[in-house]
């Protein structure tokens, strides 16, 4: 039985760094059809706003009882307001930079009706070189002290350049979990780990045919990236770790799964959160599967406690 490493996890220090996402749910009921289009008409009784992308990875560490900080840019906007104040109310350390060349913070919207998604509409524009140059330079002083950073990439603009963050964590010696997006994995050079989903691993290396096959490429990618791991999380067919020792494997945990939004941020997050508490590869997968298997059977991106990993 895995025992919870409350006084190591609490020791731990995070930093977070990527692209920056609100997602706002508006919860209602529908009861008829529009007049005006074959539409359901949403009368709203609810809002709500959640962390997401890189801030979600954060909002996790935090709630695993680790200490985090964050860093990515937000918008001059309401939605990158709103992430500041969460962020606060989540007890996570605020290193974000704001983009003042009219930038809009990412914003997904979604409303749903008796708990079942209807309709979700984005807002996003990348950022500019300006804030670009600022975050390159507030990590310097933000790896100072942490004991690992989490990049987490949403193909939003904030990571556009990865490389030359992950050259300043090696020179700081600082491991780099990496959660990546995309096919141009060469820009993850040097990083610690890389956890890639089935289907970004498809983009990576191409489909395979057998689990030597995967073994094969997978082993073949880790190699050509000078990485210690490499991690595929694989929905229903669990995690998989490839090191220089060879592969292990997690068999899914999920009990029922009500929804898939954020769970790589918290498999991610918990993946972190063992490590800086001085786990294994392994070990810290097996955390990391578990909390994929609770988070899963909640609705929307949400955390999984320290509570709830160790009951």
């Amino acid at each position: 039985m895995m025992v919870f490493p409350a006084s190591a996890v609490q020791a731990a220090r995070i930093l977070v760094v990527g692209d920056i996402m609100l997602d706002r749910y508006w919860f209602g009921e529908v009861d008829r059809i529009s007049p005006e289009a074959p539409v359901p008409v949403v009368r709203v009784a609810r809002r709500e706003d959640r962390l997401g992308g890189a801030a979600n990875v954060a909002r996790n560490i935090a709630a695993l009882g680790a200490q985090v900080s964050l860093m990515g840019i937000v918008g001059a906007d309401e939605a990158g307001a709103r992430v500041r104040a969460l962020i606060r109310e989540s007890g996570i350390r605020d290193g974000l930079v704001e983009d003042a060349e009219g930038m809009d913070t990412t914003l997904k919207m979604r409303v749903l009706g008796r708990q079942q998604q209807l309709l979700r509409v984005d807002f996003e524009q990348g950022p500019g070189g300006r804030a670009l140059d600022a975050l390159d330079a507030g990590l310097a002083d933000g790896l100072r002290g942490v004991d690992l950073l989490v990049l987490s990439d949403y193909a939003k603009g904030a990571l556009a350049r990865v490389e030359h963050l992950i050259a300043l964590a090696r020179d700081a010696g600082v491991p780099v979990l990496v959660d990546p997006k995309g096919h141009r994995y060469k820009r993850y050079q040097g990083a610690t780990l890389v956890t890639p989903n089935r289907s970004e691993m498809q983009d990576a290396v191409g489909r395979w045919d057998s689990e030597e096959d995967l073994t094969a490429r997978a082993q073949a990618l880790r190699e050509e990236l000078a990485l210690e791991a490499l991690l595929i999380t694989r929905s229903e067919q669990g995690m998989t770790l490839y090191t220089q020792a060879g592969r292990q494997h997690a068999d899914a945990q999920a009990q029922e799964v009500f929804d898939v939004s954020g769970a790589g941020d918290t498999v991610l997050a918990t993946l972190a959160v063992m490590r800086a508490a001085g786990l294994g590869w392994y070990d810290a997968m097996l955390w990391a599967n578990r909390a994929g298997g609770i988070v899963v059977g909640k609705l929307g991106t949400s955390i999984v406690t320290a509570q709830e990993l160790s009951a």
